[in-house]
């Protein structure tokens, strides 16, 4: 363990998949997502169809980007894309761009959920979507704060042909997994990853501390799925 190896693995009473996860993925389901977006998110949002209009390149989506190494990450490996690196944080996003960005990377500030939302209802698909250590909000009562239980789950399997997911924390991804599964009917792949370059400064931490890590892939774009009314 190094000295940047501190992080403390997840705790949780939860030792399995969530025995309300389906219930509730298969409700959301049913339902539409009705908190109207926040003005920023909006805002933001317009930056982005702006630039799809006029530059013709392949999307990349990277939420909850933080202060945006994995964003820069995958501007470096992907120069031909456009990467949009998304993040709730005002802090976090004046810390990315405040970094000489690249020409082809473009940081917004947004509520990723809504986010999701304004995408799916505009048909804007990106090639891929990257999902980088979501907070595993790991106590069992706040399982409808865990991306795959939120009622904008849906929408995010709208807006992507490919969508990638770690995670240090097993269950979070076997029930990401699972979602994806109820709501698509399909299966992604799972796998237990050692990657030999961090594309975070979590992932550089947890590997840093020694944690397995874990991924879920998929091609989630759902053709013809029902978003619900």
């Amino acid at each position: 363990m190094t000295a940047d190896g501190n992080s403390r693995p997840v705790f949780s009473k939860q030792s399995m998949i969530h025995d309300h996860l389906e219930s509730v993925v298969k409700r959301h389901l049913r339902s539409y997502y009705l908190k109207p977006p926040f003005e920023h998110t909006k805002l933001a949002f317009m930056r982005v169809s702006e630039l799809t209009s006029v530059q013709q390149k392949p999307l990349i989506l990277d939420s909850g980007c933080g202060t945006g190494e994995s964003s820069f990450h995958l501007a470096a490996s992907h120069p031909d894309h456009w990467i949009i690196g998304v993040d709730k944080s005002a802090v976090r996003i004046d810390k990315a761009i405040n970094k000489k960005i690249p020409d082809n990377l473009l940081f917004i500030r947004a509520d990723q959920f809504d986010f999701w939302r304004l995408a799916a209802d505009a048909n804007l698909v990106f090639e891929s979507h990257f999902l980088f250590y979501p907070n595993p909000w790991p106590k069992k009562s706040h399982l409808m704060r865990r991306i795959h239980a939120h009622p904008a789950f849906k929408d995010l399997l709208h807006i992507s042909h490919n969508l990638v997911l770690r995670s240090n924390w097993r269950i979070y991804v076997e029930e990401f997994a699972a979602a994806f599964e109820f709501v698509t009917g399909s299966v992604g792949e799972m796998t237990q990853i050692h990657p030999q370059v961090a594309v975070s400064l979590f992932e550089k931490k947890f590997l840093a501390s020694g944690f397995d890590l874990y991924e879920f892939r998929c091609c989630s774009k759902m053709q013809g799925c029902e978003r619900g009314h």
